[in-house]
C-alpha cells in the first residue's frame, strides 16, 4: 500500500549540522516506513547527492518494522548498500557512500534530478514508443539485478526516477533480497507481506517464493499503467492482492501486437510462463514490438561483369519474412483456497521519491523509420 500524499517537514535536528560532518541535508524529497531522503551536498567532493537517513527505533519503530522487518534500521542499512554495492547500470541509482551519523545508519547516492514515473504518467500516457523505450531500460537494469542473484521485490511506478532526459532510474532497494542465501521461510497466514499490492506478482501475494519473474510481471504491470494512465489493481491492499489471483489484466485496445503479447506473457500468472528480464529488454528494443518498421538493411551495390550493359536498376532479393512469434495466453491458475490475511500495510512510500519540479523536457518520441528506398 502507498501512504497517501502528505505535507511532509525535514528532521530539523538533521539539516542543523552536515552529516558526517560531511554531507550538508537541504531539502526532504520522500519519506519511506524506515528512512527519509534528503537532496544534500557533499561538502568535501562539492556535489549534489541523495542521503538516505534510517529512522532509529522509537515513535516510529512499528512503521519501519513493518518496512524493514525483523531487523533494525543498522542491519537494513548495511544489506542495503551491499546489495547497491554489486551493481553497476546506467539504469540504476548508483551508491556513493554509506555510514553512520549520531547512531542513525545512512546511504549516500546518486541524485536525480526529474520527476518520478508516477507523476509523469499522472500528466498524460505514454504512447507505445515512449513506453517500449522506458521498458527496454528498465528490463535491462532487472537484468543486470538478476544476474547478481538479487530480487527487486517493489518495482512500481513510484520507484522509477525519470531524470530530466527521461531516462529511467530503478530506485529503493529497502525491501530486496538475495537469492544467494537461504530463502525466507513462507510466513504464516496472518504475517505481513512486503511489496506493494497493486504491482505485487500473484506468488507474493500468496506468501511464496519470490524470484527474478515476479520482477517481470510488477514491470508488465508498470508498463502497462503507462499506457492505460492507471493501475490495473487499484484498490485497498486486500482487494488488489486478490485481484491478480482472480484475473488477467486487460490490455487497452489497439496495441501494436508483439506489445500485446509481451505484455500477456510478462504478467502470467504462472512464473514460469513468462519470460526473463533480458528477453524482454531484447523484445522491447526491437522497433517491431512499439509498431515501427526496423531500419532497412543496407542494399550492396550491384557489381556488373566486364562488357555487361548496365540496368536500369539493380536486381534486389527478396527477404524471407520473419516468423511469426506464436501468441503467448496467460497460464489461469485454480486455486481451491486462498488463505490470505494481510495485517499492516503492505508496503511504504518509496523512501526515495524525486524532486517535485517537473523535468525541463518532454519525453521525445523516438523518429520514424525512413521508408526503404526505391
Amino acid at each position: 500500500m502507498q501512504v497517501r500524499a502528505r505535507s511532509i517537514h525535514p528532521d530539523l535536528r538533521l539539516t542543523a549540522h552536515a552529516v558526517a560532518g560531511r554531507y550538508r541535508l537541504d531539502r526532504l524529497l520522500g519519506r519511506g516506513g524506515a528512512a527519509d531522503v534528503y537532496e544534500a551536498q557533499d561538502l568535501r567532493l562539492r556535489r549534489a547527492v541523495a542521503v538516505k537517513m534510517f529512522r532509529p527505533s522509537g515513535p516510529h519503530g512499528a512503521e519501519a518494522q513493518c518496512a524493514s522487518g525483523p531487523h533494525g534500521p543498522e542491519a537494513q542499512c548495511a544489506e542495503e548498500g551491499r546489495l547497491l554495492a554489486r551493481m553497476q547500470h546506467p539504469g540504476l541509482v548508483t551508491l556513493y557512500d554509506t555510514g553512520s551519523d549520531e547512531g542513525r545508519p545512512y546511504l549516500v547516492m546518486q541524485l536525480v534530478e526529474g520527476t518520478t514515473l508516477r507523476r509523469r504518467v499522472a500528466r498524460a500516457v505514454l504512447t507505445p514508443v515512449e513506453t517500449c523505450r522506458v521498458g527496454a531500460a528498465l528490463a535491462s537494469a532487472l537484468a543486470h539485478v538478476h544476474a547478481r542473484d538479487v530480487v527487486h521485490r517493489d518495482v512500481k511506478p513510484s520507484n522509477i526516477l525519470l531524470d530530466t532526459t527521461d531516462v529511467p532510474h530503478l530506485a529503493d532497494f529497502g525491501i530486496s533480497r538475495r537469492l544467494d542465501v537461504p530463502p525466507e521461510p513462507e510466513p504464516e497466514p496472518d504475517h505481513t507481506f512486503l511489496g506493494t499490492a497493486s504491482y505485487m506478482a500473484p506468488e507474493q501475494a500468496l506468501g511464496r517464493h519470490a524470484g527474478p519473474r515476479a520482477d517481470v510481471y510488477s514491470l508488465g504491470l508498470v508498463l502497462l499503467e503507462t499506457l492505460k494512465g492507471e493501475a490495473e489493481y487499484g484498490g485497498a491492499p486486500l482487494e488488489a492482492a486478490l485481484a491478480h489471483l482472480h484475473r488477467a489484466p486487460v490490455l487497452p485496445s489497439g496495441l501494436p501486437p508483439r506489445l500485446a503479447r509481451l505484455l500477456t506473457a510478462m504478467t502470467a500468472r504462472s512464473p514460469a510462463s513468462r519470460p526473463d528480464a533480458a528477453a524482454c529488454a531484447k523484445a522491447l528494443a526491437d522497433p517491431r514490438t512499439a509498431g515501427r518498421s526496423p531500419e532497412p538493411p543496407a542494399t550492396p551495390s550491384a557489381s556488373r561483369a566486364p562488357g555487361r550493359p548496365a540496368t536500369g536498376s539493380a536486381d534486389r532479393s527478396s527477404a524471407r519474412p520473419g516468423r511469426r512469434p506464436t501468441g503467448v495466453r496467460a497460464v489461469a491458475a485454480t486455486l481451491a483456497t486462498i488463505g490470505l490475511s494481510l495485517t499492516g500495510s503492505l508496503s511504504s512510500s518509496p523512501a526515495g521519491d524525486a524532486p517535485e519540479a517537473s523535468p525541463q523536457t518532454s519525453p521525445s518520441t523516438a523518429p520514424p523509420a525512413p521508408p526503404p528506398h526505391s
